[in-house]
């Protein structure tokens, strides 16, 4: 088991890992819209916290030597689910039409830092 933590998120010293791997499996934690290394919000709503918890979990990918192309299965919490079509406009940019991963969306009461939107994901490593 590997927990995986870029010097970013170490100095922001949140009580999660940004991912863990296990086997051949890379489980990400719930990634917000927020700025890089600061705990606030990109502005702009759902659109604009879509592409920067896209933008956020792409850089955890990346730390691992994967890409969108990786990612299985996703799990979102939106706190409005009449926001779900302004979502997936972005978020299907991210994937190949093809390779879109299983998922599941679910309205949350709250989210951290008065979120919109929340995305957790997992990827498949296999062999490097």
């Amino acid at each position: 088991m590997e927990f995986i933590n870029s010097p970013a998120a170490k100095a922001a010293g949140m009580p999660f890992s940004q991912a863990v791997r296990v086997g051949d499996v890379l489980y990400l934690s719930g990634c917000l819209g927020n700025v890089p290394g600061k705990m606030e919000l990109v502005p702009g709503g759902i659109e604009a916290e879509t592409r920067q918890t896209m933008e956020n979990i792409r850089a955890v990918l990346t730390q691992s030597g994967l890409t969108f192309d990786h990612v299985f299965k996703c799990l979102v919490l939106l706190k409005d689910m009449s926001k779900w079509s302004d979502f997936n406009k972005v978020y299907v940019t991210y994937f190949k039409p093809d390779r879109l991963p299983a998922r599941s969306a679910f309205a949350a009461a709250g989210l951290a830092l008065g979120a919109e939107v929340e995305v957790e994901c997992m990827a498949y490593i296999g062999k490097k």
